[in-house]
């Protein structure tokens, strides 16, 4: 038991550095400090710096790409799938508005550890997510786009938000509650928006 809680709350205080500094800017000296811990210990449970953050990041990771499988793997339509997941992702985020950037920073830095998420994209395509889509644009009730661009659309109007939520409320003097209030009511229009313009013919259909 002792162990396992020790493990723990070293991968708390990990995940807390990490997010704050980054991979390059905190030492394992940093972790074992906010964990309460001498480095050995640290070193001891996870040999390494790196291989503890593989492990934050992967985890980070996991938790966004299991988002989307809970909502992908349901027998909904494809507009309540696309309804449910910007709620979903709009949730998680405000529990965890500093994941997108954290993410991105360290994508950005070393490429690898994208690449090294594949398993987790396949999981994805195993949900008949793209399958879907792609017999939506062929009945014509979807508009033509690829995949790669739905991506890139959902991603920034449900990622930026949050990664730039600091800049918003310093260009428009608003404070964090009332910067919560604009990113709530921000979801809703990113969902009627999406909506529109993925499925133009769907308010025909009602």
């Amino acid at each position: 038991m002792t162990d396992i809680s020790t493990e723990e709350k070293i991968k708390q205080a990990a995940k807390e550095v990490f997010i704050s500094k980054g991979f390059e800017g905190c030492s394992s000296r940093e972790i074992a400090k906010a964990a309460g811990m001498n480095v050995s210990l640290v070193n001891y449970y996870f040999r390494s710096k790196s291989k503890l953050f593989d492990l934050i990041f992967s985890a980070a990771m996991e938790e966004f790409i299991t988002s989307m499988v809970d909502v992908f793997s349901t027998d909904l339509s494809l507009i309540d799938k696309m309804s449910i997941l910007i709620d979903k992702e709009y949730e998680f985020l405000e529990r965890h508005p500093e994941l997108p950037a954290f993410i991105i920073n360290e994508v950005n830095r070393d490429i690898e550890a994208a690449k090294s998420q594949s398993k987790m994209m396949e999981r994805i395509a195993q949900t008949g997510i793209f399958q879907q889509c792609l017999q939506a644009q062929e009945a014509g009730e979807m508009r033509q786009i690829d995949m790669t661009n739905m991506t890139l659309l959902i991603m920034s109007n449900c990622d930026f938000p949050f990664m730039a939520k600091n800049l918003f409320m310093s260009i428009h003097n608003l404070s964090p509650e009332d910067m919560k209030a604009r990113i709530r009511a921000h979801r809703n229009i990113v969902k009627e928006m999406l909506i529109n313009y993925l499925f133009p013919n769907h308010e025909a259909n009602k």
